[in-house]
């Protein structure tokens, strides 16, 4: 059973990540994105963007990143073994483009009982290197108990 005292813990920002050109066009292809800002400069840069522009989902990388803290931390008592994604979403305050250096700043937002699972809410704050808000990641995940 996840420790229902973390709710409301904060982990320490990640480590910057640098958006490379080819690390967004990796993600367009593996999520078949065929919108051209996702994979030609020229493209994006007629639409206004100073470079690639990432899915909407590139934001998981970095929320992944942060994820590590939790899933460590012995206090939060999470069995990594027992852990099945339950949902995923992502609230943009622009769009991520290569070039951008992105940290996450991941909160417990939620850990509730249902039987003898758990679902944890995690929250995290990605910004760039002004500390600007580019988007915030929610993430549910659900700890199966014993049955």
């Amino acid at each position: 059973m996840v420790n229902p005292n973390i709710q409301g813990k904060k982990y320490p920002a990640t480590t910057p990540y640098l958006v490379g050109r080819e690390k967004i066009r990796e993600f367009a292809r593996a999520v078949q994105s065929t919108n051209p800002v996702n994979l030609d400069v020229f493209a994006a840069q007629t639409a206004g963007y100073a470079d690639l522009v990432a899915p909407p989902t590139f934001a998981v990388l970095i929320q992944e990143k942060g994820l590590s803290a939790p899933l460590s931390d012995p206090e939060a008592d999470i069995d990594f073994s027992r852990v099945v994604h339950g949902d995923q979403r992502f609230i943009q305050s622009r769009p991520i483009v290569a070039g951008d250096e992105l940290h996450g700043v991941l909160e417990v937002t939620s850990v509730k009982s249902l039987g003898a699972h758990s679902m944890v809410t995690f929250t995290t704050e990605i910004s760039d290197s002004k500390d600007e808000l580019v988007c915030t990641a929610i993430s549910t995940l659900v700890v199966r108990g014993d049955a």
